[in-house]
């Protein structure tokens, strides 16, 4: 006996949902990412002694060096761009806008490179934000 209802879906729709504690958790997601920019800006030295010190039977040392600086520049970057639209999706939930959908959307997808705390609220905001389609109705069987 099988049944024609799907096991698990949505009936929420996100005004069913609490939009205030996810844009809460997205303005914290948010202030880390920032926090983090921060202390990987601040210890750009360290890390590039640190790999330096890694260089030294290497061949040819400088080309790595560049890329490390240029891999270091992109994930700094990343953290910084993550950090700021994580705050305007978590600003424009709390405060209702239209535009709430497509930034938390955008946010999501770019913490999904963070364990475990970007993947975990990434996941969530996906699972609340993007469209489903509609369950068909459940016809009563006799």
């Amino acid at each position: 006996m099988t049944s024609e209802v799907p096991l698990l879906y949505r009936t929420q729709s996100l005004a069913g949902t609490q939009p205030r504690v996810l844009g809460v958790c997205w303005v914290v997601y948010g202030v880390l990412r920032l926090g983090i920019t921060l202390w990987l800006i601040a210890f750009t030295t360290t890390a590039t002694v640190m790999f330096g010190a890694l260089l030294t039977r290497v061949p040819d040392p400088y080309s790595l060096m560049a890329l490390f600086h240029f891999l270091y520049l992109g994930v700094t970057l990343w953290s910084g761009v993550s950090g700021v639209v994580g705050i305007l999706a978590g600003v424009t939930l709390l405060s209702g806008q239209r535009s709430a959908r497509p930034l938390s959307i955008a946010a999501a997808l770019l913490s999904l490179s963070e364990l475990p705390l970007g993947i975990a609220l990434g996941v969530y905001t996906l699972v609340v934000m993007l469209p489903v389609p509609s369950a068909p109705a459940a016809s009563p069987r006799a």
